[in-house]
């Protein structure tokens, strides 16, 4: 099967999210494309099979399946609109987290997703613990989503990883107003066997969300703050759903050689 390596929130590649994309005419087993995704060893590869009613996308990381994937869903729009579906201007996926629709806009995919019920929680000691420095604000959705006063503290922070796996969230994500985009934000997420994930899509979907009712507007532009970096535009649309767009690039065409049943 053909397996694409794109890099997803950026246009220059060896930045922004790596994903691994595998473009399949049937299912191999689940115990199949969790060891290909270990194999692979990137925090997303993508699973795509073409059914009677449209596309049907999986994501697995080296650890789990998940149920939303933002940067592995814009690489999987990239590769079908690219290699696929050339002459399309969307493409639409059946995923665990219901249909999802990625339109081409330019050089950049938008996506409309789902977003969470955030809410308040305290602040506590094993969160400043863990991320090395104490927040100001937590919110919790699906993921954790811990705010700090200044810039700097976001970029320059080494959590400790293992006191990460002691606090709430499926992801730990720290945040904090940025100089040159609205927010700067990293993603933490041992509980899925990613130190760090370079551009999360899907937890901006909350850290948006938040940006936006502090910051009293739809439109945030958001920069992840990792090694890579990367950068996403996301506008919230209402009703439980926000949009992210962002850029992406092909690394590798490949061939997998190994059987998966």
């Amino acid at each position: 099967m053909k397996q694409y390596i794109v890099d997803a929130f950026t246009d220059k590649p060896f930045s922004g999210n790596p994903a691994a994309i595998c473009v399949m005419e049937s299912w191999p087993k689940e115990e199949s494309m969790m060891k290909l995704a270990m194999e692979n060893n990137l925090s997303e590869t993508a699973f795509i099979v073409k059914e009677p009613e449209g596309y049907h996308l999986r994501w697995f990381t080296p650890g789990t399946e998940v149920e939303l994937c933002g940067h592995a869903t814009l690489a999987s729009s990239f590769v079908i609109l690219n290699f696929y579906e050339k002459d399309a201007d969307s493409v639409r996926f059946n995923t665990l987290s219901g249909p999802l629709t990625v339109t081409r806009n330019g050089d950049l995919y938008r996506m409309d997703f789902p977003t969470y019920p955030l809410r308040e929680i305290p602040v506590t000691d094993d969160m400043e613990k863990a991320f090395g420095a104490r927040p100001s604000k937590a919110v919790l959705g699906l993921d954790l989503v811990c705010v700090f006063d200044v810039e700097e503290t976001v970029r320059n922070m080494e959590p400790d990883q293992a006191m990460l796996m002691n606090i709430e969230g499926r992801i730990q994500n720290a945040t904090a107003r940025g100089s040159e985009a609205d927010c700067v934000s990293r993603s933490f997420a041992p509980k899925l066997a990613i130190a760090e994930d370079p551009v999360c899509g899907s937890a901006h979907c909350q850290i948006a969300d938040y940006w936006s009712s502090v910051l009293g507007k739809k439109n945030i532009t958001a920069y992840q703050a990792s090694k890579r970096g990367g950068w996403l535009y996301c506008e919230l649309l209402g009703e439980g759903r926000i949009a992210l767009s962002g850029k992406a690039c092909l690394v590798a065409e490949t061939e997998i050689r190994a059987v998966l049943e």
